[in-house]
């Protein structure tokens, strides 16, 4: 398998059972995005995305939190010594960082989870949205957090929220920023699973592994189909798309496999072909 280095302490990359794993790995600061962390998930998304020996990955936290998203110290930090980069190059970066990163996670053609251990706030929320699965900690909360710091957000939770929660709901939690605990996250349809914290990373990774094993070619086909129809494609536009993507499985090793194992009462073998 290709090696997966992150070269920063601000995230840890592992690999086992076809599964990635990304920790975000700064817990004093509960994990919040530094330059060198969104470095580093831009660069092993991509390189994951290519890599056919991946079949799902899985993004978490270390010590307890998820993500605080930005670093609003060293932001005031910035500001106040007058470093701050020049307007248009720091929209063309934040531009390259969201598409690299909440952009990669919802688009490439394998599952991506969140496992949430903690607080979820601002630009760690909406990464957490972008991934197609999220599993919660009980003790776990949400929170937009942007209207507290003079923030409007960024990183597509407002694309992500809108199309989870519906209009209504997804301003009330940007306008107010209230906390949404995991019980209403899971209400909300924000979260799949919810779990007691000290099973909360056991969960996620069977989940992972159990996508890793399954059908890859059919699970990115899936995924791109209900990406079309979370985005606004029409009816006949994802009626096309569903048949194509249907017959192409057909022709899989993966299909083939699974319908003799059908008839023969025994679990299919999936080789991602």
């Amino acid at each position: 398998m290709t090696e997966y280095a992150a070269e920063t302490d601000d995230l840890i990359a592992s690999t086992a059972d076809g599964v990635l794993t990304l920790t975000l790995n700064r817990p004093a600061a509960r994990n919040a995005l530094s330059r060198a962390m969104l470095d580093a998930l831009a660069r092993l998304l991509a390189q994951a995305e290519a890599d056919p020996a991946i079949g799902a990955v899985l993004i978490t936290g270390a010590g307890g939190a998820f993500c605080a998203g930005g670093d609003v110290k060293g932001m005031a930090q910035r500001n106040e010594s007058g470093e701050a980069e020049p307007i248009d190059q720091a929209i063309a970066r934040q531009r390259r960082n969201q598409r690299a990163i909440s952009g990669l996670l919802h688009s490439m053609p394998k599952p991506t989870i969140a496992a949430i251990p903690g607080a979820a706030a601002g630009a760690g929320l909406s990464i957490a949205l972008a991934c197609d699965l999220r599993v919660m900690a009980d003790s776990a909360f949400m929170t937009t957090a942007f209207a507290k710091v003079g923030f409007s957000g960024d990183y597509g939770g407002t694309y992500f929220l809108t199309k989870l929660v519906g209009a209504a709901k997804a301003r009330e939690m940007y306008f107010l920023s209230d906390r949404v605990d995991a019980a209403e996250a899971l209400r909300l349809g924000l979260a799949n699973r919810v779990v007691p914290a000290d099973a909360l990373l056991a969960e996620a990774q069977a989940l992972a592994v159990r996508l890793a094993a399954g059908p890859r070619v059919a699970l990115a086909y899936m995924k791109e189909n209900l990406n079309r129809a979370f985005s606004g494609g029409d009816m006949d536009d994802c009626l096309d798309l569903e048949a194509t993507h249907h017959v192409h499985c057909g022709l899989t090793d993966d299909h083939k496999d699974a319908a003799r194992a059908f008839v023969e009462k025994r679990a299919p073998l999936f080789k991602g072909r």
